[in-house]
């Protein structure tokens, strides 16, 4: 635990004190998640596409042939050194690429952490397969990968696999926001196409 959480918790602790409140001197391991049900896994997609995403189920062997085919046409594409799939032609982000060269590619194609069926979030840790956090944000459409056993029921379960130490991005659904008159504005601040290919198997 670090020295901040175990502060906290000696500080909640005391506030509790006398009371049937216990709390865990220790946190939970991060290497055990949830078993990912076909129920679960199904309402993940369905709170994906809620937020007006495109969500694909597929196997592990159409898996290249689905993105390519989700990839914006004649647009340039980029994805991050750790992607365990082949795209062609697509520009693999060595960390140079600038905002404005990132803002000129029309599509990247990444792998995620976890998944959350109940609120329908993905969330990167920016690992290899991941890549870091801006070529995630930039272009105008991300191709999200995601295996079947990286979906877990809930935001607790998420917590416990996460690595704390790790950057992390959580995304709802494309880029928007509807601050201006209740108007709903796509691509504002991320990618305003989200494609989120959920792959039957293990990771």
């Amino acid at each position: 635990m670090t020295d901040a959480r175990t502060e906290i918790l000696a500080r909640v602790r005391e506030a509790l004190a006398g009371s049937a409140v216990e709390l865990p001197e220790t946190s939970a391991p991060r290497d055990l998640a949830p078993v990912a049900t076909p129920e679960v896994v199904d309402l993940f997609a369905e709170r994906v596409a809620d937020y007006r995403a495109v969500v694909e189920r597929c196997g592990a062997e159409e898996l290249e042939g689905r993105i390519a085919a989700a990839l914006p046409a004649g647009g340039r594409v980029v994805v991050p050194p750790g992607l365990s799939v082949q795209v062609p032609e697509a520009i693999v982000d060595d960390g140079t690429l600038t905002a404005a060269e990132l803002d000129r590619i029309a599509a990247v194609v990444t792998e995620a952490r976890v998944g959350i069926a109940e609120t329908g979030t993905i969330v990167l840790d920016h690992a290899p397969d991941q890549g870091r956090r801006a070529i995630s944000l930039v272009p105008d459409t991300h191709i999200c990968v995601i295996r079947e056993d990286q979906v877990v029921p809930d935001v607790p379960d998420a917590i416990g696999v996460l690595d704390p130490a790790r950057p992390q991005t959580w995304i709802s659904g494309p880029s928007a926001t509807s601050d201006i008159e209740l108007d709903r504005v796509e691509g504002v601040h991320g990618p305003r196409t989200l494609h989120v290919l959920v792959v039957a198997g293990k990771r």
